[in-house]
Formats: C-alpha cells, structure tokens, sequence
C-alpha cells in the first residue's frame, strides 16, 4: 500500500517573523540621547554637591568625607528622575516643573537616608539645602542647554529621525504641518492608505527599509480595517504612531488610565467645580477696571479725533451674539461712516472670505481716515471693556460675531456660542484678518474651548499686544 505525498505549496513565513533579523530602526541615536542626558545630569549633580559641601556648614561627618557617598546621591538623583519618566523622549526632557519635583523628593530621600545612616550626628542643613539648589539650578541649566543644541542641530538636518506618513490625501497638508512642527522627523515617504493593502504591503514595506525609515505616523481611517498591518512595522522594526481623525476631538486634561485590562480616557472633575471660570470672571472685572482708568485719556483722545474726522457719533453700537445665541450690544469707537450697514448689501460681492459666512473686505469704502488708524492697531475695540464689565463678554474668547454670519452658520459651529465671547482670542492672534476661511477660524476657537487655561488666557493677551504693535493682519 502506498501512501500518496501531499502536494508541496509555497509557504510564507509566519506573520509575526522578521523577513531579517535586525535591532530596531533608530535604537542608536536614541541611546547616545539618554547617554548624553546622563552625562549632563550627573555633571551637574556632582558639581552641585562639590559646590554644597565647599560652601555649607563644615561638619565632621561620613557623609562628607567618604567619596562613596557622592555614588550614592548620583545613584539616586538618576534613579528617582529615570523613575519619572525624565529620560523618555519628546517633552519629558524638558519638563523643567518634573525636574524640580524628582530632585525635591530625591533630596528628601537623601535627608531620610542620612539620619537613618548617622542618627547621632549633626546633619549640615545649609550643605543639604544649597546641595537642593544647586542641583536645581545647574540640572536644568544643562536640561536647557541641551534642547537649545540638539534644536539648533536638527535645524541644519541633523540627528532626525526618518519617517514615513500614510493618510488620506485631504488629511495629508495637515498631518504634515503637525510633523513638522515637532522639528525632529525628516519626512521621507508620503503615501495613501491604499499602500498598505494586501496587494501592495510588500511592496512598501521593502521600499521603507530600503529607505532606513525609523517610525511610520498612520493616520487612524489608514489602518483602521488592516490592523493586521501592525504586525508588518513591528518585525521591520518601524516604530508605529497611529494619528487620530482630524475631526477626533483633543481632551488636554485627559488622563490614560486601565479599566478591566481595557485602555481608558479619564478627564477627573476639579475639587470645585467652575472655579476656575470664577477665577477667569474676577480676573476679566479686576483687568477690566484697571485698564478702563490707564486707558482713560486715550478714550478722551480717540473722541476728539472722531468727531474732527467725520460727522457722526463717537461710539458705534452693533447687534451681535453673544452667550447661548442671545443678542447684545456691543461698544465700539466708530470708524466708518454713519450709514454704514446700510451699504454693506452692496459690498457683498466683493467680500473675501471664501465661504461667504463672515464679511470681510480689505480696502472697504466705508472706513474714515481716523478708523484706518484705529482698525490697524485695534484701538477701536478698547470700548468693549464696558462689555466685559457688564459680564456680556471676557478679555479672552471667541469674537461675537453680526446675526448676519451666525445665520449663515452650519450646527456644527455653534459650539462657539456656548461660552462667553472676547475681545481677543486664539483666531485674532492666529493670523487675525489673513484667515480667509471661516472653517479655520472655527477650529481656532473650538481649539481654544478645548484647551482652555487662565494660562491659556495669559498667553493670548500677550500674544495680541504683539500682534496690534506688529499690526499683523490688521485691516
């Protein structure tokens, strides 16, 4: 009886095996990163010490004396800032408030070690305390240093990582910018999802190693239906960063936590829920009050000015919406003439934003002489501090816009009108008049909502005082 043989059929290699064995793209420049960070912290701890002990007060202790036990303080300043996440890439080396907290709670330690070592003998609290401040001063300093040289270097192209972007075409400008931005890829490939079909992965996937691609960004919709794909990066050691959608909302305040073995999104609820609006609301009345009395002869100044130009009132008194789409007034210095609104139907023609929901219109006919001055450095927008004053609106947040662009508003940009509008905002500084997209200026203010801070704030009141001096976008 004879057995027949099995037919012989060309087997591929198992999914999850490496078509060559190789140690992961970019491990190198990765480890000589936190070999230098290393270096730099330890000189800067020992320098801290030597300094400490040369200028605290001189005890007679094991402490000082034995070079063991500068090993020792090294061993534990690393240890306490490795354990925190202090040597990962991307911002964590320059996260200077998590610096100061590692070596605060090292030195702690340290004080807890030397008491417990030498309970009976007297602990130098002026070595201790400047040992703090020193370690301080120059681990950050060096933390700092290094960011500024490894900036400058990338600059020049340098000590980049190679990578490669595969999205959808519409998403491929902005997953673009965002690369960019971070100023430590050099992006060598852009591709379409179609790249990683069954019919096509092989195909990119030898074209990336050929490449020396070190991490691929694929945007979620991309990889979505060949998850499959994941295990192709990984034994090519490419390193695989998964973009969200465009439209996927960003939670700053999130926290990545588990819930039964499961990844979970947690935004935790303040100890006092809405103080910090309070916070914001004191702030908008305290600055309010404060300007109104600096900026006082200014007002009086802008007045006479107005009224030699052009015929017609000081103040100008506008229809916009405001909070949850009620209607208010809002307080300008005037700068056209008095029949303005009633010229605007004939203008619409030549308004220039693209989609029609804002009007905007660069040399408009209506505007007096001393309204040019007063639109190129803002000034005429100094009365809504009465607004903000009256709590109608706040120093910071979306700009309220005429009825005639809310009526033209799709239902997705109403989510502008749920909070308090501003006299500035993260639009204005953004470009201000340049942004000819009205969808642009949305996500400017949804981006605002998301990320709101008083810190936030701060930085966009800033921001505008830059940007009225430079009178960038202004019209």
């Amino acid at each position: 009886m004879t057995s027949k043989s099995l037919p012989l059929v060309d087997l591929k290699a198992d999914l999850r095996s490496a078509p060559k064995t190789r140690v992961r793209r970019g491990l190198l420049i990765k480890i000589l990163r936190v070999l230098t960070l290393f270096f730099l912290d330890t000189v800067a701890i020992v320098a801290a010490w030597n300094l400490a002990v040369l200028y605290g007060t001189p005890f007679d202790a094991a402490w000082t004396e034995r070079p063991q036990f500068i090993i020792l303080v090294i061993a534990l300043e690393l240890g306490v800032m490795l354990a925190r996440g202090l040597y990962k890439p991307g911002g964590d080396r320059r996260n200077f408030l998590g610096l100061i907290k590692a070596l605060s709670l090292s030195e702690i330690f340290l004080l807890l070690i030397t008491f417990i070592y030498e309970p009976h003998s007297h602990i130098s609290r002026s070595t201790f305390l400047l040992f703090w401040l020193f370690s301080l001063l120059f681990v950050c300093t060096g933390r700092y240093i290094f960011d500024v040289s490894t900036k400058i270097i990338r600059k020049r192209g340098a000590i980049c990582y190679p990578v490669c972007l595969i999205t959808d075409d519409v998403n491929q400008d902005v997953h673009l910018r965002f690369l960019q931005k971070e100023n430590c890829y050099k992006v060598l490939h852009i591709d379409n999802p179609k790249c990683l079909d069954r019919s096509n992965r092989e195909q990119t996937f030898e074209y990336l190693r050929s490449q020396g691609i070190v991490e691929a960004f694929v945007s979620w919709s991309a990889i979505k239906n060949r998850l499959y794909v994941c295990w192709n990066f990984q034994t090519n050691g490419i390193n695989l960063r998964i973009l969200p959608p465009e439209s996927e909302i960003n939670y700053p305040k999130s926290i990545l936590g588990m819930a039964d073995e499961v990844h979970c999104m947690a935004i935790p609820a303040p100890i006092i829920a809405g103080g910090d609006f309070w916070v914001k609301r004191c702030f908008d009345l305290v600055c309010g009050l404060v300007l109104l009395f600096l900026l006082s002869p200014v007002y009086v100044a802008i007045a006479i000015l107005i009224k030699l130009d052009s015929p017609g009132p000081v103040f100008f008194q506008q229809n916009r919406v405001g909070l949850h789409s009620k209607n208010f007034k809002i307080w300008k210095f005037r700068t056209m003439v008095s029949n303005a609104e009633k010229l605007q139907a004939s203008l619409e023609a030549k308004n220039e934003i693209k989609d029609g929901v804002l009007f905007k219109l660069k040399d408009d006919p209506r505007i007096t002489k001393v309204g040019k001055f007063l639109r190129r450095y803002s000034l005429d927008e100094l009365p809504q501090i009465f607004n903000v004053l009256l709590g109608e609106m706040s120093l910071v947040g979306p700009r309220p816009l005429p009825t005639r662009d809310v009526e033209r508003f799709d239902s997705a940009h109403f989510i502008r009108q749920e909070v308090l509008p501003g006299i500035t905002g993260l639009w204005q500084v953004s470009g201000r008049s340049n942004i000819d997209n009205f969808e642009d200026a949305v996500k400017l203010d949804i981006q605002y909502i998301e990320n709101w801070s008083l810190l936030l704030d701060m930085k966009i009141l800033l921001k505008t005082v830059q940007v009225v001096l430079h009178k960038t976008g202004a019209y």
